[in-house]
């Protein structure tokens, strides 16, 4: 009875140290070119968070968050368009593909990992790739993506994030462009890293079963037919219609996050929620914490969070995660505090 006692303490112990992999802030400035869902561009209003380039310090933050919290994992949003200067099927632009490698070089430099994070919904200038009568197509976004993954094929700790938010598409088809991407990627000598498979609905958790994308991207393979390393992509705010447009937050999305959860075990995957957040609100601190608690106790299938956003936001946006900065010390918004670095400590 005694030793039977033991062993009960002993699981409930290591139920309770359970904590998931990664846990990070999203950075962002190079997507604000993307300012809408339609994959439409405007080069004005990139924003690239770097000091270098006159705006926020990403950099600082990356910095800041990963020595002082012990975040390790940072996703680096930005504009198809921008990386290829508006020529689709074109070539990374030098200009400006080396800009865009400041920020992940700034977060590499911190040990984190860092995703690499195409932020066009699954579009270019409303065409959705490999669909809308074949203007953009899934050569074009293979492309892109050779090219990106040849860079970084040397860098184990950058995670490929295939595609922001794909909406209102045929997900069979979907699954077909996506294919296209891994195997680019492959393909150019990023053999292990890490690659995000994005479904429709806007990468919602609720939505990766009922719409068929976890089905359909199911059979997303590697080259040498196996799925190691290839990651649901997932995206979930709080608040009442799950759009993040709120800073307060109804609900802490367990219930979907539960059902999800069911899914993977039953089919030996793993998610990554890449976009999470709320407001520096009571409500938020009771509902994102909430949240991320749960998923800490479930992390044989989720890897972690990544908070929506620091970066180029500055602490006017609803949901801001950007620290700020006086006299050598930054200070963090409340969820980040509480919430997205609070319960990963």
């Amino acid at each position: 009875m005694v030793t039977m006692k033991r062993l009960a303490f002993a699981a409930l112990v290591q139920v309770a140290s359970a904590k998931v992999w990664l846990a990070g802030v999203n950075i962002a400035g190079f997507d604000f070119g993307c300012g809408n869902t339609n994959g439409d561009y405007s080069s004005s209003s990139v924003t690239a968070p770097l000091s270098s380039q006159g705006h926020a310090d990403g950099l600082g933050q990356m910095n800041h968050f990963a020595r002082d919290h012990g975040l390790n994992v940072f996703r680096l949003p930005v504009c198809w368009q921008y990386l290829v200067n508006n020529v689709l099927g074109g070539n990374l632009d030098g200009n400006n593909f080396a800009v865009y490698d400041q920020l992940v070089q700034g977060c590499l430099a911190t040990g984190a990992y860092c995703v690499v994070d195409i932020h066009n919904y699954a579009r270019w200038g409303g065409q959705v790739i490999g669909q809308s009568g074949g203007a953009v197509t899934n050569n074009h976004f293979a492309s892109v993506w050779y090219q990106i993954a040849a860079k970084y094929a040397g860098q184990p700790k950058v995670i490929f994030g295939v595609m922001n938010e794909p909406h209102d598409l045929n997900i069979n088809d979907w699954a077909t462009t996506v294919q296209w991407a891994v195997d680019s990627i492959r393909n150019a000598g990023a053999k292990s890293q890490m690659i995000l498979l994005p479904g429709t609905d806007y990468t919602s958790v609720g939505g990766l079963i009922p719409t068929g994308s976890a089905s359909a991207l199911s059979a997303v393979h590697n080259l040498d037919g196996s799925k190691t390393n290839l990651i649901f992509d997932v995206h979930q705010y709080l608040d009442s219609n799950f759009s993040g447009t709120s800073p307060d937050c109804s609900t802490n999305g367990v219930a979907n996050l539960d059902t999800l959860a069911g899914w993977l075990r039953s089919n030996g995957r793993q998610a990554f929620l890449t976009e999470t957040g709320g407001g520096s609100t009571s409500s938020c601190y009771t509902n994102l914490c909430s949240e991320l608690d749960w998923m800490n106790y479930n992390a044989d299938v989720y890897l972690g969070w990544i908070g929506w956003a620091a970066g180029s936001f500055d602490t006017n946006y609803e949901l801001s995660e950007t620290p700020t900065y006086s006299n050598g010390v930054w200070t963090d918004r409340g969820i980040v505090a509480n919430c997205v670095a609070g319960k990963f400590k």
